[in-house]
């Protein structure tokens, strides 16, 4: 049957016959030219702003905004406001509906949890690829080369290699934006190149982006770790998310198929080892409960070194694993109430937890030898670490001082042996730095937590010097002269870095209070009743306000974050006018500054 015109009545009659198209048809026509018109629009807009963004043209992104200003006061914030502007419209986040699953390869003593999954709504994904850090013209490609070449042939090798297996500079564009923000951020840092600042603002916009998304994949994590690692002033937050989105893949969940073989679920139980290390070193260092705990994965670490596929960088990962797990004991055996007391009973565990470092010292420093990336860091890294941690466990003979019953009769002899430890392992981190030029060479490229404990020993012994000498058996000139050498030396090793490296605070912050340490007389001039105050690090609330102005105090608190122990020179100057104020170590200790006049 022909359906078309004529219509039957207008052929009979022998009439022309035209269709006369009826209104809801013309409304419907007019409905599809106009979603067909709407999205060709969509696509032309989404094409000049990539255009608009890769040349610097606002006023093509601007156009149709009520609320432009005619001037922009700072182009880096602009930058930072059209990014998450844009990544906001890509991926629109909605309130999840849920359903539940009936999983027939999994038994009843499956994880509760797992029979609940959100229902997936197919809607327009980000395009990650817009995110990518050389197609915004941050950096080039060439320059994006270096810093990845500085990043896989040197820091990498620091931790045990976070990437993995080498990849080419293609392969990581194509892996995550917020991997290659990060190599380039830490790259450009440790090359001390001007394009510093734009990575950073750019890894911070990707990260923040990523924080809800629900497209994250492992290699994400890799990049808050990266950021985590080198980036102090955002760490804590960086390796939060990283933590979070960890567990969500269930990455600890892979050390199961990674002890039967399975290459892929090695990979990821390595990046897990990863993960928990980081935690640690900005956990219980700032007296913070750690976020990830000692779980199956952990408690199989020995086991993962017999998989077929482990290295020599797994064993070197396992063995700060080791020193970790024993620092969370540490932790969780004393607490972080530092103005308790030591009693009788809290000897004997400092001593065996003392040992248990001992041996693993012993054990791990025999086991490595040179490497061709990073010298014989394996090695003397170890040495490093077991100061730094022997340092954290023997500092608790200070806690409680100059409270009543502190350095009771029964304990007093050994509070004064512990102490002379602390002592003993503050020093020796500090002449390791002064004596041994290849550790000199590795302050270039190491995680900001190295810089941190010797920016922590430095305050330790200056502390003891002022205050406590009387108490502990110390050379008060050696000391002097010893952190005399440190500023020296740490001054020929930061002349070269980036300003906003954190160890050119450090050498800064070392130097000045030198400068204001008061060495005590033959007789010692000592306060009657000696006393260290000691709390919590506060949270770094200006994190993301990169608009900050990065010189005076404004500088320190951005890069130096939450342990800006040191203190500035303007905040030294205008003590008189807050007596009260306080400066942060790392680890919870405390002092004023009246205690380095």
């Amino acid at each position: 049957m022909d359906d078309g015109p004529p219509c039957v009545r207008c052929k009979k009659r022998g009439l022309p016959c035209t269709v006369n198209k009826s209104l809801q048809m013309i409304l419907e026509s007019d409905a599809e030219w106009k979603t067909k018109t709407d999205n060709r629009i969509g696509v032309l807009e989404c094409a000049l702003g990539k255009v608009a963004k890769i040349h610097s043209l606002p006023e093509l992104l601007d156009y149709d905004m009520d609320d432009v200003t005619d001037e922009v006061s700072d182009p880096v914030e602009s930058h930072s406001r059209n990014s998450v502007a844009s990544s906001s419209q890509e991926e629109k986040h909605t309130a999840q509906n849920f359903d539940m699953v009936k999983d027939d390869s999994a038994g009843p003593g499956a994880i509760p949890g797992s029979v609940v999954s959100p229902v997936i709504v197919h809607t327009a994904e980000a395009n990650r690829t817009d995110q990518d850090i050389i197609t915004r013209g941050i950096v080039t490609l060439d320059q994006a080369q270096s810093y990845l070449d500085i990043y896989q042939n040197r820091l990498d090798h620091f931790v045990y290699r976070i990437m993995g297996d080498r990849r080419t500079l293609s392969q990581v564009r194509k892996a995550s934006p917020l991997l290659l923000a990060a190599v380039c951020t830490v790259g450009a840092l440790h090359l001390a190149s001007e394009e510093f600042e734009g990575c950073y603002q750019e890894f911070v916009t990707i990260a923040a982006t990523q924080t809800f998304s629900r497209h994250n994949t492992i290699d994400d994590v890799r990049g808050l770790l990266i950021g985590a690692f080198w980036l102090s002033g955002i760490s804590w937050t960086c390796i939060g998310a990283a933590v979070r989105i960890a567990t969500e893949l269930q990455l600890h969940r892979s050390i199961f198929k990674a002890l039967g073989g399975e290459r892929r679920h090695y990979l990821r139980t390595r990046l897990y080892f990863l993960v928990y290390i980081c935690d640690h070193h900005n956990s219980i260092s700032y007296g913070r409960p750690p976020m990830t705990r000692e779980d199956d994965t952990i408690r199989a670490s020995s086991a993962f070194l017999q998989t077929e596929h482990a290295v020599e960088d797994d064993a070197r990962l396992i063995s700060q694993v080791k020193f970790w797990s024993l620092g969370t004991e540490i932790y969780e055996t004393f607490g972080v109430d530092v103005e308790k007391v030591v009693t009788l009973d809290m000897i004997e565990p400092i001593r065996r937890y003392a040992n248990k470092l001992d041996e693993i010292r012993a054990y791990w420093t025999a086991r490595f030898s040179h490497n061709r990336y990073v010298g014989n860091y394996p090695r003397k890294g170890v040495g490093l670490h077991y100061h730094f941690a022997k340092l954290y466990l023997y500092s608790i003979a200070f806690r409680g001082i100059g409270h009543p019953g502190f350095k009771s009769p029964e304990v007093e002899r050994d509070i004064d042996e512990l102490a002379t430890s602390a002592l003993s392992s503050a020093t020796a981190i500090l002449k390791t730095v002064v004596q041994d030029p290849e550790i000199q060479d590795f302050l270039t490229g190491l995680p900001t937590y190295f810089d941190i404990m010797i920016a922590f020993a430095v305050v330790f012994v200056l502390k003891i010097l002022t205050k406590h000498a009387a108490a502990v058996r110390i050379d008060t000139n050696g000391i002097h002269e010893l952190v005399a050498d440190l500023v020296q030396v740490l001054k020929v090793i930061t002349s070269t870095m980036h300003p906003r490296h954190l160890l050119v605070s450090v050498a800064r912050g070392a130097e000045t209070l030198l400068e204001r340490v008061r060495v005590p007389d033959a007789h010692g001039s000592f306060p009657a009743n000696p006393h260290v105050v000691m709390t919590q690090p506060t949270f770094d609330d200006t994190l993301y306000d990169i608009s900050s102005q990065w010189n005076g105090t404004s500088f320190d608190n951005f890069y130096m974050g939450e342990f800006d122990f040191l203190g500035t020179q303007e905040v030294m100057n205008n003590y008189q006018y807050q007596p009260d104020l306080y400066q942060e170590l790392p680890s919870g200790m405390i002092g004023n500054v009246e205690d380095y006049q």
